[in-house]
Order: structure tokens, then C-alpha cells, then sequence
């Protein structure tokens, strides 16, 4: 017969630890100036940059226009206008293996197309790329072609920070994209976002009656007033957007004078507008209270209140133990925070689900043995395979840890906590919490039953003599 583990001693220090930890988390959020946002909570100018060397420019002066397009083929030039046929050229990179070649093929076989080369003629073509922003129209201003190193050394998010910070007042956030020789970053100018536009309200107009007459005073006045009012909502985001333009510009600028003119390629450029980071944390918490919610009736209908209870207990104090880990390390908190946190809250009910089935499995064959024994027996018989299960999704979890960077890894790393707190919770929190309202519903019952007999519980009753 297996041995029956007494969980249940622990109960007391668990429930104090927990207290602790997060009368902790709370402070410290306070403490520490609340979350480390990320870009997907703050307005502003968000832009994706990708460090990488010009490797030539290219001009146009010829006949009609000339629009340049690069995939991971070559680099495809379109000739058109007016009265002319439109042409189209190929210029593969495994035809032309290194810049030298391709720019001196594009030369020759468009007339009127410049290209001056800004790394050695024989760097490899196959790493060439552009930027995604900018106009693909070729004409007298140089138009840049990019060369992806594939040696190049490590920018670390730390480097790009201080690069920036002292050059600008504004607040950066800074966020790596893929491997840190990817030297890819998504940087946030954050600034005030216009305030949301005033939309005409639907009033009635004043009206007043001269000689029988009824003219209606006041309307256009206030017609004059909202179109005023939506003008003005409309100027402050037009405003909000060319503040942060110019802040994505000041970047590309701060940038390149540090690491070289034409050395930073420009991916994407984008005006983050505050309500949407508003109406992104609203969808979070709507999320966060359906999860809720949803666990609670599954557990009520699946098994009873109590059990439910405890669910939604055990959910919450996951979440707070990870939120308090995320405050703690300064790790950015966006959506892929959410995301983990989320898994978590997943992971953890899923094991909680699996202990009450064994509870309520084993109140049906020990009906007699007491339910703190009840409990003990079905954490000892779970036990097994709660190990299994943590320590192999652990294995996979590190592995995105050891071998990933960036939103990545802060996302397996909460991962790796949560799991922990989620079997410190199923197996002491929540069980800790069902004995509680077990032993109060004992005392009740209890009560009752001396009051109904007319004696004073844990006294014996009085003779009738």
C-alpha cells in the first residue's frame, strides 16, 4: 500500500507564504513605479529598425519612371510611362553572386539607372534587401539597397537604448526582434496622443417665437460649435501624429550619426493612437474576468462550489505570483506577457481539475475516513503525475529559454514560474482553501444539529430526569 504523504501540515506555512508573497507583489508594484510596459500598452511612433549597411544606391534620370522591388530572388526593376511599353528586369542573385555583378548588369541594360556602390564589389549579393517604408519610385535622390551582414557583431537592446536616450527627452521603449546578430529592434517614441474627437451631440435646438413665427435660435450656433470641436480633435491628432513623425525621424537620425550614415534600415513606421492601448487593456481585462468566470461554472457544474472557489482562488493567486515576478525583474509586460500569463492560468486549472476528480473519486470509495485524509490520499496518488507532466513540459520550456532571445524568452521564463506556482497552488493554496470551507461546513452542520437536540455543542446534553 502506498504511503499516504500528510500535505496537509504544510497548509498553514503555505497559506503564509503565499500571504507574504503577495502582500509583497503588491508593495512592490507600487514600489517600483507599477509595470515595465512594452510597446503594445503606450501611444506614440512605433518604428521597426533593422541595423544594416547601405550597399549601394541607386538613381534614375532615363525615359519614362522606374520603380525597384527586391525579394529574396534578386532585385526586379519595372520601366514605364506614357508612350512607351512597359519593361520589366530580373536581376537574380544567383546569376550575379556578389554586388559588383548585379549593379553592373542593371547599368547595362537600363539606360538611364545609376548605381553607386557603397561596399566591395565582391560582397555577396544574396544578403541585399530594402526598407519597407519609403517610396519604391526611383528618381535624382539616392535610393538605398541594403546588405544584411550575416557576420556582423551583436547590438545589444541595452546599446540602442543609451544611444538614444542621450539624444533624446522623450520616453524610448526599445524591444529585440528575433537573435541579437538579427541586430533587429522595435523602438516606441512615446508621446501624448490626440484626445478622442468630439462627435456632435443630438440636442434639440432652442427656438423662440417672434410674431407668431418659429425660427429656430441657437442652432447654427451650435452646429458652429461641434464642427469647431471636431476641428479641433482632429488638429490635436493630426499634431500627436506629426509629433511622433518627427520623433521617428529624430531616431533615424540619432542612429545613424552613431553607427554610420546608412547603416540602419527603416522596416516599418507606425502611429499608435492611446485608445487603442486603452482599448487593448480593456479587451485584457474582459479576457482575464471571462476566464474567470467560465472556470467557475465548469467547476460548480462539473463538481460543486467549493470546488470552484477554490479554482478561481487558485487562479488568481497564479496570476499575482507572476505578476509580482514580472514586476520584480523589470520585464517589459505586453502581449506576449498576457499570452504567458494566460498558458499559465491554463496549465494550472488543468492540474487543479485533475486533483478534484481524484477528491471527489475518492469520496465516493472512502466515504468514512475524514476529509483532510481524502485530500492527503488524492495529492499522493496525483503526485506522480504531476511530476511527470511539470518536469517533461519544463523541458521544453527551458529549451525556448536556453535557446531563444528577446519577447521569447521573457515569455518562457514566466512560463517557468508560472508552472512552479501552478503546482504550489493546486497542491497547497486551493487544497488548503477546501479544507477550510470543509471544516466550517463541519462546524455548521454541527451547530445545527446541537441546536435542533437543545444542547450546547461540545457540551453533553442534560438529563430529563
Amino acid at each position: 500500500m502506498r504511503k499516504i504523504i500528510p500535505f496537509s501540515r504544510m497548509f498553514i506555512p503555505a497559506t503564509i507564504l503565499s500571504t507574504v508573497l503577495i502582500l509583497g507583489g503588491i508593495t512592490l508594484f507600487f514600489v517600483r513605479g507599477g509595470f515595465n510596459l512594452g510597446v503594445d500598452f503606450q501611444a506614440g511612433m512605433v518604428q521597426e529598425v533593422r541595423f544594416a549597411p547601405t550597399a549601394f544606391t541607386l538613381t534614375w534620370d532615363g525615359d519614362g519612371t522606374a520603380r525597384v522591388a527586391v525579394d529574396g530572388n534578386g532585385i526586379h526593376i519595372i520601366n514605364s510611362g506614357a508612350g512607351m511599353e512597359m519593361r520589366s528586369r530580373s536581376f537574380l542573385f544567383g546569376e550575379y553572386p556578389t554586388v559588383g555583378e548585379i549593379t553592373r548588369a542593371m547599368q547595362e541594360q537600363l539606360p538611364g539607372l545609376s548605381a553607386e556602390l557603397r561596399l566591395p564589389a565582391e560582397t555577396a549579393s544574396q544578403w541585399l534587401t530594402r526598407g519597407a517604408t519609403g517610396s519604391p519610385l526611383l528618381g535624382a535622390v539616392p535610393f538605398r539597397i541594403h546588405w544584411l551582414d550575416p557576420a556582423a557583431r551583436e547590438i545589444s537592446v541595452a546599446n540602442v537604448r543609451e544611444v538614444i536616450e542621450a539624444s533624446m527627452d522623450e520616453t524610448v521603449v526599445i524591444q529585440s526582434m528575433g537573435q541579437p546578430t538579427d541586430r533587429h529592434f522595435l523602438i516606441r517614441v512615446q508621446g501624448e496622443s490626440g484626445r478622442p474627437m468630439p462627435q456632435p451631440t443630438e440636442t434639440e435646438p432652442e427656438t423662440q417665437s417672434l410674431e407668431g413665427d418659429e425660427t429656430q435660435v441657437g442652432y447654427a450656433d451650435e452646429v458652429m460649435t461641434d464642427e469647431a470641436e471636431v476641428a479641433t480633435g482632429i488638429a490635436d491628432v493630426i499634431e500627436a501624429e506629426t509629433a511622433a513623425g518627427r520623433g521617428a525621424d529624430g531616431i533615424l537620425d540619432i542612429l545613424e550619426a552613431h553607427f554610420g550614415e546608412g547603416e540602419v534600415m527603416v522596416l516599418r513606421s507606425d502611429f499608435v493612437d492611446s485608445r487603442f492601448a486603452g482599448h487593448l487593456t480593456d479587451q485584457i481585462g474582459i479576457l482575464i474576468a471571462a476566464t474567470l468566470l467560465l472556470v467557475l461554472l465548469y467547476a460548480s457544474i462539473r463538481f460543486r462550489l467549493q470546488y470552484a472557489v477554490g479554482a478561481v482562488l487558485g487562479i488568481v493567486h497564479d496570476g499575482i505570483v507572476v505578476v509580482a515576478f514580472v514586476v520584480l525583474t523589470r520585464m517589459e509586460f505586453n502581449t506576449t506577457t498576457i499570452a504567458a500569463i494566460l498558458t499559465i492560468l491554463g496549465y494550472s486549472t488543468n492540474n487543479t481539475i485533475v486533483v478534484f476528480d481524484r477528491i471527489r473519486e475518492n469520496r465516493r470509495l472512502y466515504p468514512e475516513e475524514a476529509f483532510i485524509g481524502i485530500l492527503n490520499r488524492s495529492l499522493t496518488e496525483t503526485l506522480n503525475r504531476t511530476i511527470i507532466t511539470t518536469v517533461t513540459t519544463m523541458l521544453a520550456v527551458m529549451s525556448l529559454y536556453i535557446f531563444t532571445t528577446g519577447a521569447m524568452r521573457d515569455f518562457a521564463q514566466a512560463l517557468m514560474v508560472g508552472m512552479v506556482s501552478g503546482v504550489y497552488t493546486t497542491t497547497f493554496i486551493v487544497t488548503a482553501f477546501m479544507t477550510f470551507w470543509e471544516n466550517r461546513k463541519v462546524a455548521k452542520t454541527r451547530k445545527e444539529t446541537a441546536a435542533s437536540s437543545g444542547r450546547t455543542p461540545g457540551k453533553p446534553a442534560l438529563s430529563k430526569a
